[in-house]
């Protein structure tokens, strides 16, 4: 069924949205949803498993008039942007835990159409984006600032009121706030899932454990948090777990300082080839929206592959798509109108691994009644024989398509195979039907039927500042070698 969509109303939720869609991918953000009485819940909702992201973008030109004292039209920015967006979303927060029904249209007749978690179990992350005072904060600052602004978790009511162009939120149910400046910073470089909400569970998380935290932009904080791995917990963490330090401050330049480093060029280089596993996931949901997508009723929540796809972190796509991009290139060129390739390919999480099978189409039978559902089967086979070979998979993602080096024109194919409850008739049933095709068999004699890589544990990515070599080519790990210019 086809979904209708608004494109944001404004040029700055219209870019808030574009950003939304990149990071969140089309299924799961929508602009402009509305309650039950016909009016906004908010700019721009993402919904991800348990997790709902409303986006609040609010634009305000007081400091349009050069003859008003700077302190003057600071306070009134900062009333109509901050404090009545922040109270604006601490109620739909209310709205969304109480059950509160949404809709697409003002008419209330298109339904949202992903179904919330209960209010137990759902996590809201509250984002103002703040416009209009970056060129006053440019020139308040002086030339060396970007225009980002201070922002300062602690008591609200005993912190002083320092200077223009710092807000003070409360830690008590904390309100994210990005700006002009930093809102496509932090979208482009924490552009899935995983990464976002990684990193505003960190932040909240510190927001809870200093009494106060404060830094000169949220792009510097982004900074901090991306070259501060804790080899304890083996995660990026804000500051420190010492629960003895209540105060954290983090100082101005430093994601300027990142994105001048090679190391952090060198990932931004290689995550290129991330991007095919982003191409895939948006043409499908595009084709679920567009009511054109066939053999899945529920492709945006519930347990369906694209769901498990969207979950990797952009590290881990990185490697996807590298491998990817290998197994394609290593479809064999043979006369051969049945050849194939199966590829298994392992995730972020160690209890998911992806069956890749790549076919050279047959265009001697009708290709959507005739090759596609043998096809479909063959990929279902496929997946039921990787679990008896992997044993300790309990969830397999198989995609197939057609080795793009025999078609311009492509399809996909997609399939979940939940095998939890693996038994000794499901093992049977798939060795059974494996006989007609050998899939796994005589692997050693079929180099160009089968391409394995070595499993991954759970949650092991690649980060900035981690313990391994430097990328200088010293060989020493890069936090006694370059690390400690």
């Amino acid at each position: 069924m086809k979904t209708n969509k608004s494109t944001g109303v404004t040029p700055t939720e219209q870019l808030l949205y574009k950003l939304c869609e990149d990071t969140f991918l089309k299924l799961w953000s929508y602009p402009n949803p509305v309650k039950n009485d016909g009016k906004e819940l908010c700019d721009v909702i993402a919904v991800f498993e348990n997790h709902v992201f409303v986006f609040f973008d609010r634009e305000s030109r007081k400091f349009d008039n050069p003859d008003k004292a700077v302190d003057i039209q600071w306070d009134r920015w900062l009333k109509e942007v901050i404090d009545k967006q922040t109270k604006t979303a601490l109620g739909a927060e209310r709205y969304l835990k109480n059950g509160g029904e949404i809709f697409l249209d003002d008419n209330c007749t298109i339904p949202f159409p992903i179904k919330l978690p209960n209010k137990e179990t759902l996590i809201v992350h509250k984002i103002i984006v703040a416009h209009g005072a970056k060129e006053a904060c440019e020139k308040f600052f002086g030339e060396n600032s970007a225009g980002s602004l201070v922002i300062c978790y602690g008591d609200k009511e005993k912190s002083p009121k320092l200077f223009p162009f710092m807000l003070t939120l409360s830690r008590e149910n904390p309100v994210h706030v990005f700006d002009t400046y930093n809102l496509d910073i932090i979208l482009n470089e924490l552009d899935t899932f995983y990464d976002f909400s990684t990193y505003l569970r960190e932040k909240e998380e510190a927001i809870s454990r200093y009494d106060t935290i404060m830094y000169c932009g949220e792009e510097d904080l982004l900074a901090h948090y991306l070259l501060n791995w804790d080899e304890n917990t083996d995660r990026n963490i804000i500051g420190t777990l010492d629960t003895e330090i209540n105060f954290l401050s983090i100082m101005e330049g430093e994601w300027q300082d990142l994105i001048k480093r090679e190391d952090f060029q060198k990932k931004k280089e290689e995550d290129k080839d991330s991007y095919i596993w982003d191409e895939l996931l948006q043409q499908t949901s595009q084709n679920a929206i567009d009511g054109t997508l066939i053999g899945q009723e529920n492709i945006i929540t519930g347990k369906n592959p694209l769901v498990e796809m969207a979950k990797e972190p952009r590290s881990f796509r990185t490697l996807l798509g590298k491998n990817l991009i290998r197994v394609i290139d290593e479809f064999p060129e043979s006369d051969n109108k049945s050849s194939r390739l199966l590829s298994v390919i392992s995730s972020f999480y160690s209890d998911t691994l992806y069956v890749i099978l790549q076919l050279k189409p047959n265009h001697e039978i009708n290709y959507e009644t005739e090759y596609r559902p043998v096809r479909r089967k063959m990929l279902a086979i496929a997946c039921g024989v990787a679990k008896n070979r992997f044993p300790e998979i309990s969830k397999i993602i198989g995609i197939t398509f057609d080795s793009p080096k025999y078609t311009k024109i492509n399809s996909e194919d997609f399939i979940l195979l939940d095998c939890s409850d693996w038994g000794q008739k499901d093992e049977e049933f798939y060795n059974e039907k494996n006989k007609d095709f050998g899939f796994f068999q005589n692997i050693k004699d079929k180099k160009s039927d089968f391409f394995e890589l070595p499993h991954s544990p759970e949650k092991k990515q690649i980060k900035i500042g981690r313990n391994e070599k430097c990328p200088c080519g010293s060989g020493l790990k890069y936090k006694k070698c370059c690390n400690k210019k």
